[in-house]
């Protein structure tokens, strides 16, 4: 049998279809397992590399296939997609992921430990939750407003709807009521769920020596220092702060042809989570700005009086994306 030197892996939830390629890049490996199998086979297996999408499951089976030496790596699925020739299968996406693995500029994601991703699943348990406050707030302003009754927008709005429950001359059907007040019970305990998750990732936080350090960056709180914790890792895997800040979406798209540069607006590739947490601190920056004396504050004021606040906005998330890199992956604060 020839020697197999990369592995292409198409990872499923029952079904995991397999291509092996030897060293000059000829397929001479063809199977597939279900996910006991594939342990099984891979444990036995000489040491090699195994590429897979980036997707759900990859990161523990990255752990599992790690420790029977292999060198696993991880690819978006965005940049697999231009190597899938003909008719979508399991073995040609599988063929895809081992010929995308082959190139040489070929980017990869790095595998998560299983503590980053139970704080990455902390995260997004966070941000259901307040979407579904916010599908809550939106309910209960529509169905008042079937009624005839404004409220104002946002939270302000919810404070004022026990007044509007009590007033028996608004013209409130009884019936509706009792489905207003159960809205407003369900929005007050999302509220108390949103705030009990945002103290408990605070508490992580505080013990975890990298987000620590991100919190000595400007702007920077608990949450997103402790994302960027459990997303970004060490960020070693990205050559400069240059790419990192690509990484995340916050440099212009550009549409450049014939020696002419067009740069638009930003990219909004990667994890746009973590994107919007880092506007959302540079935002802060731009806010407490004029009473600050720092050189950061200095540059941000000066371009302010020049661009609009949105550009400003993420021209100072992408700075302070490549301080998180620096910090990442150089250590220090």
């Amino acid at each position: 049998m020839a020697t197999v030197t990369r592995i292409g892996l198409d990872i499923g939830k029952h079904s995991f279809p397999l291509i092996g390629h030897d060293p000059r890049g000829n397929p001479v490996l063809k199977k597939q397992f279900n996910r006991c199998s594939l342990i099984a086979f891979l444990a036995k297996h000489p040491p090699c590399r195994i590429a897979m999408e980036a997707c759900c499951g990859a990161h523990w089976l990255a752990r599992k296939l790690a420790g029977f030496g292999h060198t696993v790596q991880l690819i978006a699925p965005q940049y697999i997609r231009p190597f899938v020739s003909g008719n979508q299968n399991d073995f040609i996406d599988a063929q895809a992921i081992c010929e995308a693995a082959a190139r040489p500029t070929m980017r990869y994601v790095a595998a998560k430990s299983a503590e980053q991703q139970a704080l990455s699943a902390l995260h997004r348990l966070r941000e259901a939750r307040i979407a579904e406050r916010v599908q809550t707030n939106n309910q209960i302003h529509a169905l008042l407003l079937e009624f005839g009754i404004a409220l104002p927008v946002g939270v302000r709005g919810i404070t004022q709807l026990p007044m509007q429950l009590m007033d028996e001359t608004n013209g409130l059907p009884v019936k509706a009521r009792q489905i207003l007040q159960r809205q407003l019970e369900h929005y007050r305990l999302l509220k108390a769920e949103v705030e009990e998750l945002e103290r408990e990732i605070a508490a992580e936080a505080r013990q975890d020596d990298v987000a620590l350090r991100l919190m000595t960056i400007p702007g920077i709180g608990p949450i997103t220092a402790s994302q960027l914790s459990a997303d970004a890792g060490n960020a070693k895997d990205y050559g400069n702060a240059r790419d990192f800040a690509a990484s995340l979406g916050l440099v212009p798209r550009q549409y450049s042809t014939g020696g002419k540069s067009k740069l638009l607006g930003i990219s909004k590739r990667g994890d746009k989570s973590l994107r919007r947490l880092l506007v959302q601190c540079a935002r802060v920056i731009m806010q407490n700005a004029p009473r600050g004396k720092s050189a950061m504050a200095a540059w941000t004021m000066a371009l302010m009086q020049r661009r609009h606040s949105n550009i400003v906005a993420c021209a100072l998330a992408n700075k302070l994306a490549r301080v998180v890199w620096a910090v990442l992956a150089k250590g220090g604060e």
